[in-house]
């Protein structure tokens, strides 16, 4: 019986050569098992630290804090102080101001004195030293303004808060405070206050140990804390890692973590399945790079630099749902942790760490891609151009530190196994080569997103053909080639047939595009043409491929992981 199958539009005809070879299979350890229950996570540190930080208690989870710090094990440990106020802000024991948040903002306090509230960083300290936050704050309230502070594992009571030593000494000679001192504090000294108040809850200063204020739990729902707008889960951390400025830490459960990554890496709205591999690589990944930071004092940070983490305002109950399906997942290679990568797309093919960035991993193989493409509508940047002059891609080159002179050739010297583009040579008037290899080089080059383009031609998956190489493109009259039982390359016929998936035999029929006319040297009517697809860097997973095979292909988390990892086990 024989079927037309009509409406086709015909692009590529890619035809491979499958090498078969003795690969040992990956041996299926026992699952991973973490080394943390705590993920400490960077939410302000260096150049971002903060002169003060506020917490909110969100409304119906918590009431009030708990002061204490974070053992090794990253358990909280409460000192036994605490406060019922639910907005409190953390700040440098300097002299601060109080400044309102512009147009219904927060507010924040700044070092100085030149508001209205001011909260200053000299005080009386009391005679007394006690072992107990309880009998500290019951001498405390016989006084006002008196609040306590913990300091070498001892509670002190400190009264007022003045903006000069002289001040806080008149103050002791006038009110008669037999034995007490003026106490301002060290560089590690954090107070804490009622938020846009001068009132001082409580000061903390353990030298190296942290400040940590965890939200107190109410009714058994996990508590949840406003901070800079955003929602978190867990405990925080405070330190003045320079002497001077905060760094905030939230202290968040693993599975926390991941609930609070998985909406900001990825769409909340989509495919269960393609969530679950998401959730998947960000647990991986994060335990892969847990020390990433160790010597700003934490794991990660909330920026791609580690993975976005933006805490629970966009997550939802599918998110949720696919975090907790896969609770406690790994993805293993020969029983080790995977470095999960993981990109927006990959163009048509990911690829092969060490043709991207150096070390080869027997996992990050670069796979073509057949189901990326069915979900490139819904992404506005997965074609793409570049358009460069002459006088452009010199400039270009020249403010980067590159002697040359005007270029006048822009060729692709090498592709990669899945078609990616390894290697550019440039050459200028006077004939000098200039070679850029894998994602940095070419990205200080050319500027492109991805390495999966060409230059002076159509875009990757358009009208390349090419057989079992890349790098042997085919252009000529002919428009689908094939090796024949000789292994000699032959046109094939007008009309080509196939099987579909009943097993009958059908004729492909619709429009049919021959490559488009290139350039020996690139340049077509005076202008470099550099057209792409995909964004990321192309090693691991792509996120639009994981939705198109849980969308239309009915695929699950794990068929997913696979595709994009070789030879892995998820458990």
């Amino acid at each position: 019986m024989r079927k037309t199958v009509t409406g086709i539009r015909i692009v590529t005809l890619l035809v491979a050569v499958c090498i078969s070879g003795s690969l040992a299979a990956p041996f299926a350890g026992a699952a991973y098992t973490p080394p943390y229950d705590t993920f400490r996570i960077g939410l302000y540190y260096d150049s971002t630290a903060l002169p003060s930080a506020n917490l909110q208690n969100v409304s119906g989870y918590g009431s009030g804090f708990e002061f204490g710090y974070f053992n090794s094990n990253r358990e909280f440990i409460s000192i036994g102080a605490d406060t019922d106020e639910t907005r409190i802000s953390m700040l440098m024991d300097r002299n601060m101001t109080w400044y309102p948040g512009d147009g219904g903002g927060a507010g924040e306090y700044r070092e100085g004195t030149g508001g209205d509230v001011v909260v200053g960083c000299y005080h009386i300290q009391l005679s007394g030293k006690y072992n107990s936050f309880e009998d500290a704050n019951a001498e405390a309230k016989k006084y006002q303004n008196a609040f306590v502070r913990y300091q070498s594992e001892q509670f002190l009571v400190l009264v007022g808060q003045y903006t000069t030593r002289d001040a806080a000494n008149s103050a002791i000679a006038s009110q008669g405070f037999n034995g007490a001192e003026v106490n301002a504090g060290t560089s590690n000294t954090i107070a804490v206050t009622k938020t846009g108040t001068n009132t001082i809850l409580f000061e903390y200063d353990m030298g190296s140990t942290r400040l940590g204020v965890m939200p107190k739990q109410i009714n058994n729902e996990k508590p949840v804390t406003y901070f800079r707008n955003f929602q978190y889960t867990g405990g925080f951390q405070y330190a003045r890692m320079s002497g001077l400025l905060i760094t905030v830490v939230n202290m968040v459960a693993v599975e926390d973590y991941v609930k609070g990554i998985l909406p900001y890496e990825m769409n909340n709205a989509w495919p269960l399945e393609a969530l679950k591999a998401q959730a998947c690589c960000a647990r991986t990944y994060a335990f892969s790079t847990i020390n990433r930071h160790s010597s700003n004092g934490f794991d990660l940070c909330v920026t791609e630099h580690c993975q976005v983490y933006r805490g629970r305002g966009s997550a939802n109950e599918r998110t949720d749902q696919a975090v907790e399906e896969t609770a406690g997942m790994y993805i293993t290679y020969n029983g080790e942790l995977c470095q999960t990568y993981y990109a927006s797309s990959n163009g048509g093919a990911s690829e092969s760490v060490e043709n991207v960035w150096n070390t080869p991993l027997p996992y990050l193989r670069g796979v073509v891609d057949p189901y990326e493409a069915e979900a490139c509508g819904n992404m506005s940047s997965y074609r793409w151009t570049i358009t460069y002059t002459q006088d452009q891609i010199t400039e270009r080159l020249r403010s980067r530190g590159y002697s040359c002179s005007t270029i006048v050739s822009i060729v692709v010297t090498q592709f990669t196994p899945t078609g990616n583009v390894l290697t550019v040579t440039m050459t200028d008037s006077k004939g000098k080569k200039l070679t850029f290899s894998k994602r940095g080089e070419l990205i200080t080059a050319l500027g492109v997103p991805t390495q999966r383009f060409n230059i002076g031609g159509a875009s990757p998956g358009d009208s390349v053909i090419y057989v079992n190489d890349p790098a042997q493109q085919v252009s000529s009259s002919s428009l689908y080639y094939a090796i024949d039982a000789n292994g000699e390359l032959v046109a094939l016929p007008d009309e080509i047939y196939a099987i579909d998936a009943s097993g009958s035999v059908t004729l492909v029929e619709g429009e049919r595009i021959a490559p488009s006319g290139g350039s020996t040297t690139g340049l077509v009517n005076g202008v470099f043409t550099i057209r792409g697809t995909g964004r990321g860097h192309l090693v691991g997973m792509s996120q639009y491929g994981a939705y198109s095979m849980a969308k239309y292909h009915d695929m699950d988390f794990v068929e997913i992981i696979k595709f994009y990892f070789t030879g892995v086990e998820v458990g």
